[in-house]
């Protein structure tokens, strides 16, 4: 075998793995995670609703998913109008964002109306899933 095709082959390998890999990584990005049920958050800068469930995603003005996300939210927000929907600037509230453990942008959080963190995503979620994570909240 020359070492032309030798390099080819290899070349190949790699990009299939890379391609791989990164399938892997992408697979949960936007996706909802529930998390565990547990006491309220010192969530009262964030300014939750009492009344019902609220949306919070950390954004900032150099993220461009972010405007993806608010989108999203703003079109499930509008579909139910018993959440809340907040939009942090990460750069502004970084207390909040460290508090919440936000290590990436976009990140969406769903909060109970008695303030607990119910659901998680890193990324943006779909528009589905982030209404069905809501509905029961709304009863």
């Amino acid at each position: 075998m020359s070492t032309g095709v030798v390099v080819v082959t290899a070349l190949i390998a790699a990009l299939g793995a890379a391609s791989a890999a990164g399938v892997l990584v992408n697979r949960r990005s936007g996706a909802l995670r529930e998390t565990a049920p547990g006491l309220p958050q010192d969530t009262a800068d964030l300014g939750l609703s009492e009344v019902g469930p609220t949306v919070v995603h950390f954004t900032a003005a150099w993220c461009g998913p972010c405007a993806s996300v608010r989108r999203v939210v703003e079109q499930v927000c509008t579909d139910l109008p018993d959440v809340a929907h907040l939009e942090l600037d990460i750069d502004a509230h970084p207390a909040a964002a460290k508090r919440l453990s936000v290590l990436s942008l976009p990140t969406t959080f769903i909060f109970d109306a008695g303030g607990r963190q119910r659901y998680r995503s890193a990324g943006v979620p779909k528009a589905a899933e982030l209404r069905q994570a809501l509905q029961p909240l709304l009863a």
